[in-house]
């Protein structure tokens, strides 16, 4: 049976806290991985792998967070995306909102993509593509 998106965010949620170690309360869908919950680099290889024990789903080597765009020279100049970048980026993450990040495409601002509903929007995704 399919989850719900409250059961998906659920899980998610407990998910996070356990990686993090991190308050449930913090963790809503606008709260980003880094900013708001302190994740480091390390520890999204953690939440990869307990994302894919929770759920049940294989989550391939950089498609929740594309880390190759950023480093790629064709993508970005004088630390902003190019707009074929931005497009790269957006067609590698389908599932994160942009609304904000196209008024300013700065390769800092990267981490504020990285949110719990961004998570959650994948889940959904990779969920929706298994076979019943």
């Amino acid at each position: 049976m399919a989850k719900s998106r409250d059961e998906i965010f659920a899980q998610v949620q407990s998910t996070l806290v356990d990686a993090l170690g991190v308050d449930e309360e913090e963790v809503s869908e606008g709260a980003t991985l880094t900013e708001d919950l302190g994740a480091e680099s390390i520890d999204f290889l953690d939440i990869v792998f307990r994302l894919e024990k929770a759920f049940g789903i294989k989550i391939p080597r950089g498609e929740l967070f594309p880390d190759e765009i950023v480093n790629n020279p064709d993508h970005v100049a004088d630390g902003e995306f190019t707009a074929s970048g931005l497009q790269h980026l957006k067609d590698a993450m389908p599932h994160a909102d942009f609304s904000d990040f196209e008024k300013n495409p700065n390769i800092e601002n990267v981490p504020s993509l990285f949110t719990v509903k961004t998570m959650v929007n994948y889940v959904e995704q990779k969920l929706a593509k298994q076979p019943a």
